[in-house]
């Protein structure tokens, strides 16, 4: 099982040292399943870009705003998990950040429950 605290702290420390101020790291991938800790320093931008089928945001650390057609969808702190958005959107650090990010990247045919 991965250490999210670890990884944090890790991906945190590379993205201060990062020129886009970003890191990010695949933790979990089962299938159409997909985990992912994301580090954003304040004021790094992931631009927008589309939304898989499912997915939700986790902030570990800090706050961050996500956005859709340029206007704020909702912000996200430490210790709130959200629901993304179907649409396009791109996610702006408002404090230096961590984020677990859950995807389903399509419907498998088969459940584990």
């Amino acid at each position: 099982m991965p250490d999210l605290e670890a990884l944090s702290a890790t991906h945190l420390e590379l993205a201060r040292h990062d020129p886009h101020g970003r890191s990010a790291r695949l933790v979990v991938h089962d299938g159409e399943l997909r985990q992912t800790v994301l580090a954003l320093v304040a004021g790094a931008r992931l631009g927008e870009h589309a939304s898989p089928p499912a997915a939700s945001l986790q902030a570990l650390r800090g706050r961050v705003r996500v956005e859709a057609a340029g206007e704020l969808q909702q912000e996200v702190a430490a210790g709130e998990l959200a629901l993304l958005t179907h649409e396009r959107h791109a996610v702006v650090a408002l404090e230096d950040s961590v984020l677990l990010l859950t995807t389903v990247t399509g419907v498998a045919g088969g459940s584990h429950g």
